[in-house]
């Protein structure tokens, strides 16, 4: 089996090494223009050359949850894209949103500009059940945040395309459910999959519908958000504020006005990182999988989008 690396942005060379030790048996190599033809790709953001050379790919695996770039590209419809079930990523996604939620629910921010000045403050503890977090979004990332956030006492909603259900878990779908889902948040957290249909979906007519004093968590992809209307949102004072971990131009460019917006905490897309060992390990196993003619989780429609 030969396997190839491509990745637009790292150093492809760890994961060459990482991966032909996980996987003796197989020819590991970097991609360069021209290579030989390869049964199986690892990738990440790779160019429409690299689609185009490797016509004989079997599978696809993206080294990230969220397969949107790869997705733009002219595919064969027959070349089964792959993206990880989680490799570490869900519980550094239920850290920062839990981190992100508390933050602002016991309000650290003003608590930290307070002691800034020197000034030694007090205030009144905000009530846990005015605070229901609505998370956006119940794949596998969203799935474990809104049960880590139900360990805090928070009354938690759900949003999905399709049905489902969680104990303890207020769970609403489709497009009929979506109004309803947002009236009943007051935090909310979007982890949906970034698709033709849920781009834009942070838009004025949507976290308008969310309760006053509302605030929001992007921590999917930045295309999902219109940014002229958070901040429009945000200076009515219908909504609180926002912690944005993605955003439509990353790096963030330097002029942006998010980065000086008193309601904006911005992180440099860092909620969930590519963890080598456990994605390198999951990703070989499915291989030896599909080698062996087993079914594997994972796989993406073209259609849907995830």
């Amino acid at each position: 089996m030969k396997i190839t690396i491509c990745f637009a942005s790292l150093p492809p060379e760890p994961w060459v090494q990482a991966v032909q030790q996980a996987f003796p048996a197989a020819e590991v190599y970097a991609w360069t223009p021209g290579a030989p033809q390869a049964d199986h790709a690892i990738v990440w953001a790779p160019p429409q050359q690299f689609i185009d050379e490797q016509s004989g790919l079997q599978a696809l695996f993206n080294i990230g949850a969220g397969v949107d770039a790869l997705l733009q590209l002219k595919l064969p419809p027959s070349l089964k894209v792959v993206r990880l079930d989680d490799a570490g990523m869900s519980v550094q996604m239920a850290e920062f949103v839990c981190h992100a939620v508390i933050r602002h629910f016991r309000e650290f921010d003003g608590y930290d500009a307070d002691t800034q000045a020197g000034k030694w403050s007090y205030r009144k503890p905000q009530n846990r059940a005015d605070f229901t977090v609505g998370v956006m979004g119940l794949g596998v990332l969203g799935e474990r945040v809104a049960k880590a956030l139900q360990v805090f006492e928070f009354p938690v909603n759900g949003y999905s395309r399709s049905a489902k259900n969680f104990p303890g878990i207020r769970c609403f779908n489709g497009a009929q459910g979506l109004p309803e889902f947002l009236a009943a948040t007051r935090v909310l957290v979007n982890l949906m999959p970034l698709t033709p249909e849920t781009e834009n979906i942070l838009n004025h007519a949507t976290l308008s519908q969310l309760q006053k004093g509302g605030y929001l968590i992007n921590v999917a992809r930045g295309k999902h958000l219109v940014e002229e209307d958070l901040i429009t949102l945000m200076d009515s004072g219908h909504l609180a504020g926002a912690t944005l971990d993605v955003f439509r131009t990353e790096p963030l460019p330097a002029d942006h006005p998010f980065w000086q917006h008193p309601k904006i905490t911005v992180t440099p897309h860092t909620s969930a990182r590519t963890l080598r060992e456990e994605s390198i390990a999951q990703i070989v196993g499915k291989m030896q999988a599909l080698q062996r003619g087993d079914a594997i989780n994972g796989v993406v429609d073209h259609q849907r989008g995830y």
